[in-house]
């Protein structure tokens, strides 16, 4: 088994995803993959236990990736061990015409998790500077003052919708969000072959729509993108993380395995202690309760 090193998916400079890669080879096979990933797992819910119990600290657990890169699988895998009462997934879709009434992070920042909680983004407050980027129309349902036609949407209001994203990432980090972003890369063959299996499985083919082959038909303006949001939004505070997706145990290990990993390094997320007076008559209490 190979050790999972964070400065391979971490991104702590400019990058090109035709560089990264979309699979790794941790030298197990899928069923030791599986049973390490149990492991993990476990670990994260206990911490999260003690998360909760310690009540300083949220868990915002961002998921980007093209359609079939294993976004609601991952999840379920991942946080299968976690306290149902620790953990909120929220899956954000075309907005709605309340949140429309609102600015596009709105609907984002009222789903943040609590102190001691760990949200779950599948699909984030990104799609807000993807989908809209490949289609700018999206951007006048949000009736935005001075943005009244397509051409208004230039270079400039990408740059002002970014520095929005990050300052909205450093204010909830500064106050006690832990923020993971984790982007699924998945190879363009990789896509054509669980697009076909969606197909051909009649058990899964209500997961395939024909909007699925229009998007695939945008690949590279897709993955132009990604990348740039990456790297303009990627900070120490709110890190991306591109993990290689065409293997879906693997990346599920991996993920887990970076959260538990980055998590234990805020060694003072512990178990509240007992007052000095409930310490001093813990004797007295268990012999009132031992007599009842």
């Amino acid at each position: 088994m190979k050790d999972i090193k964070l400065p391979d998916f971490k991104v702590i400079q400019p990058i090109e995803l035709k560089n990264r890669p979309t699979y790794v080879d941790l030298d197990m096979s899928e069923k030791a993959t599986e049973k390490q990933l149990k492991k993990v797992r476990r670990v994260l819910g206990e911490l999260q236990d003690v998360m909760y119990a310690h009540g300083k600290y949220s868990v915002l657990f961002c998921l980007q990736g093209i359609d079939t890169s294993g976004k609601d699988s991952l999840i379920r895998e991942v946080f299968k061990d976690f306290n149902a009462r620790g953990v909120v997934v929220h899956s954000f879709k075309v907005p709605t015409p309340l949140e429309l009434k609102h600015d596009y992070l709105w609907r984002h920042y009222i789903a943040l998790p609590a102190r001691g909680k760990f949200g779950v983004f599948n699909r984030t407050h990104y799609e807000n500077v993807l989908i809209t980027r490949v289609r700018p129309n999206y951007i006048m349902n949000e009736n935005i003052p001075g943005v009244d036609d397509v051409s208004k949407i230039d270079d400039a209001f990408w740059d002002e919708r970014f520095e929005q994203i990050n300052n909205f990432e450093k204010h909830i980090a500064q106050n006690g969000t832990i923020i993971f972003k984790f982007f699924l890369h998945l190879s363009k063959e990789e896509q054509r072959q669980r697009l076909l299996r969606r197909l051909e499985k009649p058990s899964k083919n209500w997961k395939f729509s024909s909007d699925d082959l229009k998007e695939r038909a945008l690949w590279d303006q897709y993955q132009t993108y990604y990348e740039d949001a990456i790297n303009r939004t990627s900070k120490p505070h709110a890190p991306w993380y591109t993990i290689p997706a065409d293997d879906k145990a693997t990346a599920r290990y991996i993920v887990a395995k970076i959260l538990l990993d980055e998590l234990r390094t805020y060694t003072d997320i512990q178990n509240p202690e007992l007052s000095d007076e409930d310490k001093g008559n813990l004797k007295h209490y268990k012999e009132q309760l031992a007599i009842e």
